[in-house]
Order: structure tokens, then C-alpha cells, then sequence
């Protein structure tokens, strides 16, 4: 569909070179013995994909606080640049990734598809016809899947003339990310870490200090809504939440300064969608299609990356024939944070201190304080609207993970595949398991689940794990009651009443 460089595979000229007796390669494994599907570089995508284009009902539109009207672009203005408005609210398909952008994605695009067959092996699914495979995104700079979109952000900002950006983060990796972005367009980056995580993880702040961002944690004395919160609880283990409120607050009050978010938005989950495009013509070379997608949840975006594609395939009616359009897609986010499937789908703030405009999502409250888990990515109250949206229509099923159950199974996968998981990633992995398991039992399948980062920055989580003080924290369900109470009211036929007035 014209969103891939379409240039003829080459064999490699080493393949034409005698070679000393013992040293011949050995000849092409046959395709069910491969285990890893490389794309070159020149294949890195040219454009992201917009599922907003093939939706068959228009996602609800992102509100006004005030007015519970639409907001427009003069809304966003203050906090982001006016490109990345523009891919918030654009229905195009595609959306050119510029040459900037693609030069900085080749020092990790495109990333490997693997087939996990010694782990099929170990779940005992491997002679039940059962096939997995994981895209894996651990191989960029600040390993995970975050610089998708760090570096296009950075680039924008920078072309619009930006001096600083400001962030939050939760485990670090979207602070990693951007920190790494920041550097590489000549841009200061100045991040507002979930204090949990900046005790739990030193050394994704090493990492972003290194690169030349400055980290604090949130709640922080630095922005008058952690002041307020530290006065009422100075031991505050803060939220995604919370540290949105510091950076939005920071990056508002200062014209030069713009605010960049890692997850959740359309336009972040559109620049993830490389790693979905890959996949489809990796899955092509690996001669299989995916009954099955899995990806782990917070606020959506590796899970987005991997599955939009693939669901606006089928959508398109592209998908191969003996498929008759069956597609699973399987979101698995933290047991005590369970957005979809305990939330409520309703509009809500973005952010604790209600900085931001009012978006329709799955929501446990935007007041809502997650427990102090090591999935810090995980950690947010609401899901992406798009992804809440296809969710709304049926277009994907959701199951929620304990922090333990999630651990095992990411230990078994590093034991079988040689990649330490990251936390967030565990569920992912323990989603796959659970979905392998009853491809098994129905006479075998093709599953594929976005592997999103490795772990060798969680040594904390692993350790607690491997000495058994990881505990699975209890859904607070009281907790969650009392924030969904305070979800602003929207009277939504009063919203569709006016944009059928002004279509």
C-alpha cells in the first residue's frame, strides 16, 4: 500500500567467496527450522499508518474541560508543536516518516522477528501445531519501543523551534527515549520521574543524565501540584498521573518550552506503527500470518505499534483468504491496574491535577493511585482512546496479569530465548502463554506478541523476584470507587447532537 521501500532482497556478496575447506557456510535451513526473519535497512518503513482512516465508526472526539465541546488546534498549541497537532487529528492513512526520522530509526530498524521455538517447547505446544512469534524492540538505544516516537517528537520540536521539552516517565524507558531523542536533535530534555520507579530503577536515571536530560522525581517541590501533594503525604510514591500534571504545569508556563508524552495519544500511537509493518512483511518471509496478536497495556502504545496494522488489514479486507478475516487481539495489562477490564468507559482527564482536555477512555479515575508495582510503565489510570474505541467495538479482548504470574512466565521465556524481559514486557509474555496454551487445545495456531523491551535496568524487580518478595497487590477496589466518582460528568448526547449540527 505504498508504505514500505519495495527493493529486491540481495544475496550477500560473502555467499559467492571460496572458502578453505571446513569453513563452507552451511546451506539454508529449511523455513520451519528458521528462527529469526531480518528485514534490511532499506525496508524500514517510509510512512506511519493512521488506523484512524479505516475505522468503521469515528473515534469519540477529544473534549473541551470547560466547554465539553471538541477542542481545536489553538487548544493543544501551548504544549505541543503544531506537526504533531496535525497527526493528532489527521484521518490520512499514511503519514510520511521524514528522512531525519528514518536516518536516527536505522541504528536499530528494523528490529528482528524471532520465532520462540525453544519456548514452544517448554509450554509444550510445539507438537500441537502452535507457532510463536515476538517482534522484539529491546534492541534500540534505550531498549524498548519507545524511540519510535521519541525521536520523530524530538525532530518536530526541534524544526518548530523548541528549547526544551518536558516529560514524564514511569519506569524510565520513555524518559530513556527521549533523553537519547533530545541528544540527537541538539534539544534539552528535562523529565519528571514517578518517584517509585526513581528509587526503584538508578540506573535508567544514570542513563538519562548521561545523555544529557535532567531527571526529578514526582511528585517534586519544583511545580505547585507536587507541593500540594507532598504536604498531604510526603512519602507520595506518585503516578503517571501526577508526573503528567508536573510536566504539563512546567512546559505551559514557559512559550519556548513544548510537552511531549510517550503514550496514550494519537499521534504517539501512530509513530509505534513501524513496528506492525514490520512484522507484516516479516511474517511474510517467516510463511505465516498471526491468528493471534498479544501485546501488554498501560496506556497502549507498544500494543498499538504491533496491532493496528495488522487490525487495519483487516478492516481493509486484506488480510490472506484462509483466514476469512479471523483475527484475535489479546491486551494484557497489570491485575491492580486494570483499566480495561475494570474500567469505566467514560470521559476523564489525562492527569491527576486535571491539566489536560477530556478524552473517552477506559478509566479507573483519574485521582486513581496505582500500587507501587515494578511494571512501572503500567502504571496509568486510563487507556489510549483509540485502543479503548476498538475495544468499544469488539475489535480486541482484554485480560489483566498479576505481577507474579506475569515474573514466572517471563523467567521460563529469558531461560528458553536468552533475552531478560523487561517487567512491563512479562505481561506480554504471560498473555502469550495463556492465548499459546489454547491454540493447543484448538489443533494449533500462528500467535505473534510485541516482546517491547528487555530488563537489564529492572535488576531490583528480578531480584525481589528471584528471593521471593514479590508480592501480587490486591485490586483496591475501594479506591478505584472513590475515583470514578469523581470523573467529571459529560452529557455525550448533548456532544453528538452538536457535531451532527456542525457536520
Amino acid at each position: 500500500a505504498g508504505c514500505l521501500v519495495q527493493q529486491p532482497f540481495c544475496s550477500h556478496p560473502s555467499a559467492e567467496v571460496d572458502r578453505p575447506a571446513g569453513m563452507e557456510m552451511a546451506p539454508e535451513p529449511p523455513l520451519e527450522e528458521r528462527s529469526k526473519f531480518h528485514l534490511p535497512e532499506h525496508a524500514i518503513p517510509t510512512h506511519w499508518y493512521n488506523i484512524q482512516a479505516d475505522l468503521p465508526k469515528p473515534a469519540p472526539p477529544v473534549i473541551h474541560p470547560g466547554t465539553h465541546l471538541p477542542i481545536g488546534p489553538g487548544d493543544l498549541e501551548p504544549l505541543f508543536p503544531m506537526e504533531l497537532i496535525q497527526q493528532e487529528v489527521t484521518q490520512d492513512r499514511y503519514v510520511e516518516i521524514p528522512k531525519e526520522v528514518r536516518d536516527v530509526y536505522k541504528m536499530w530498524r528494523p528490529s528482528p522477528l524471532s520465532r520462540a521455538t525453544t519456548w514452544e517447547k517448554a509450554l509444550g505446544v510445539h507438537d500441537k501445531g502452535v507457532k510463536i512469534f515476538y517482534k522484539y524492540e529491546g534492541v534500540s538505544p534505550a531498549g524498548s519501543h519507545k524511540p519510535n516516537t521519541a525521536v520523530p517528537q524530538a525532530f518536530y520540536n526541534k524544526k518548530a523551534g523548541t528549547k526544551k521539552i518536558i516529560t514524564e516517565t514511569g519506569a524510565g524507558q520513555w524518559g530513556s527515549s527521549l533523553a537519547f531523542a533530545g541528544a540527537q536533535f541538539g534539544i534539552e530534555v528535562d523529565v519528571y520521574q514517578v518517584r517509585v520507579s526513581y528509587d526503584q530503577k538508578p540506573y535508567r536515571r544514570a542513563f538519562m543524565e548521561t545523555f544529557g536530560a535532567k531527571c526529578y522525581p514526582s511528585p517534586s517541590d519544583r511545580t505547585e501540584t507536587g507541593r500540594q501533594l507532598l504536604e498531604k503525604d510526603p512519602k507520595c510514591p506518585g503516578s503517571l498521573g501526577i508526573a503528567i500534571s508536573e510536566a504539563v504545569e512546567v512546559a505551559a508556563g514557559v512559550p519556548e518550552n513544548k510537552y511531549a508524552l510517550g503514550s496514550v495519544l494519537n499521534h504517539v500511537l501512530l509513530h509505534q506503527t513501524v513496528t506492525g509493518l514490520e512484522a507484516i512483511e516479516q511474517m511474510k518471509l517467516a510463511g505465516c500470518y498471526p491468528d493471534v496478536l498479544v501485546g501488554c497495556t498501560g496506556g497502549g502504545s507498544n500494543f498499538a505499534g504491533l496491532c493496528f496494522p495488522f487490525i487495519g488489514q483487516k478492516f481493509r479486507k486484506e488480510m490472506p483468504p484462509e483466514k476469512n478475516g479471523a483475527l484475535r487481539v489479546v491486551a494484557c495489562e497489570p491485575a491492580n491496574c486494570p483499566s480495561l477490564t475494570k474500567g469505566k468507559y467514560a470521559y476523564d482527564f489525562g492527569d491527576t491535577a486535571q491539566k489536560t482536555p477530556l478524552m473517552k477512555s477506559h478509566t479507573l479515575g483519574h485521582t486513581f493511585m496505582p500500587p507501587a508495582t515494578h511494571a512501572g510503565g503500567l502504571r496509568y489510570h486510563s487507556m489510549a482512546p483509540l485502543i479503548s474505541h476498538l475495544k468499544d467495538l469488539g475489535e480486541l479482548e482484554a485480560i489483566a496479569i498479576k505481577q507474579i504470574e506475569a515474573f514466572d512466565a517471563g523467567q521460563l521465556f529469558a531461560k528458553c530465548e536468552g533475552i531478560l524481559p523487561a517487567p512491563e514486557a512479562n505481561h506480554a509474555i504471560a498473555g502469550a502463554r495463556i492465548e499459546a496454551l489454547k491454540l493447543a487445545e484448538s489443533g494449533g495456531g500462528v500467535l505473534l506478541f510485541n516482546m517491547c523491551g528487555h530488563g537489564y535496568f529492572d535488576m531490583a524487580a528480578w531480584t525481589a523476584y528471584n528471593e521471593g518478595k514479590l508480592v501480587d497487590h490486591e485490586y483496591p477496589e475501594g479506591e478505584v470507587a472513590m475515583a470514578l466518582a469523581g470523573i467529571p460528568p459529560v452529557d455525550e448526547a448533548k456532544l453528538m447532537e452538536h457535531l451532527a449540527n456542525t457536520q
